[in-house]
């Protein structure tokens, strides 16, 4: 669902107006509306002002409304709505993949679903639809089973880029945590805090590739030999690399797979976060 700010920010862009112009309409400060619309209020305005704003903008009845509501929502029913809502989209376009299937090839349904459980397609349907289906030879098993076993799914936010080189600066756009335009969903990752970014640079090659999407997890433990955002002080500097821990942890060793750059050392106090890499998501 989108957020207020999204909602009215579409809108108003639409209609051509301007921050200044929108909110001497509905009797706001410049300044609060922005804040709105960059998502950092904490609550949702007003219902009075949410129905001011749907009539200035010409937004249909409500929509500002239920968008407020969903915002006033405790968080966790927020993310078991979201995780019911992904799991239900995959279950559709699941049912659409067997139905198209039972009716290929002139209504000859089975033949064609047997052909596809013989070359493995129907199987790998499944796992992205459920996740993944542990040695079981009958469809119908292994779809109960991992709709019974497979832990709940959260919406990964895809926050920026991520520095596979030379540390250097970050930004998670000013929105608040667990918020972006993007989200992706790693299957048994039960982390509402991880997130996700993408990698700009070569250092980590041949493991990973610029372009990369990378998950990560404030969870997870942290060993030597992990692959782990890390957050630097303190200029707030971010970078992607293999980390060790030396001269008994008070070294952190920052090793790039790439022999081409050089490591980076930083006392353990200048490291203000590492968070494990988790998934990977590449273009084949």
């Amino acid at each position: 669902m989108q957020t207020v700010g999204q909602i009215i920010r579409e809108h108003r862009l639409g209609l051509g107006l301007t921050l200044s112009a929108l909110a001497q309409s509905v009797g706001v400060a410049k300044s609060y509306l922005s804040m709105i619309e960059n998502h950092r209020v904490v609550n949702p305005p007003s219902g009075e002002l949410l129905v001011a704003m749907e009539r200035a903008l010409e937004i249909e009845s409500g929509q500002l409304s239920l968008a407020g509501d969903w915002a006033r929502a405790p968080q966790a029913v927020r993310e078991q709505v979201q995780r019911l809502s992904g799991d239900a989209e995959r279950g559709r376009e699941l049912a659409r993949f067997l139905k198209e299937a039972a009716t290929a090839s002139g209504g000859a349904g089975g033949g064609n679903l047997d052909d596809l459980y013989r070359s493995g397609q129907l199987r790998r349907r499944i796992e992205q639809a459920l996740g993944p289906v542990e040695g079981s030879s009958d469809d119908q098993a292994a779809v109960n089973a991992v709709a019974a076993e497979t832990p709940p799914l959260y919406r990964i936010p895809l926050i920026n880029k991520v520095a596979a080189g030379y540390p250097t600066g970050f930004t998670d756009l000013d929105y608040p945590a667990r918020v972006a335009d993007s989200y992706l969903s790693c299957p048994g990752l039960n982390d509402p805090d991880a997130f996700a970014a993408t990698v700009v640079g070569d250092s980590m090659m041949p493991d990973y590739r610029e372009g990369d999407i990378v998950v990560f997890s404030p969870a997870a433990d942290v060993g030597d030999g992990c692959d782990c955002f890390v957050r630097l002080e303190p200029d707030h500097e971010t970078t992607f690399k293999r980390v060790f821990f030396d001269e008994g942890g008070a070294v952190v060793r920052m090793q790039p797979l790439n022999p081409q750059f050089p490591p980076t050392l930083r006392a353990r106090e200048q490291v203000a976060g590492l968070y494990r890499a988790v998934w990977r998501y590449s273009k084949l």
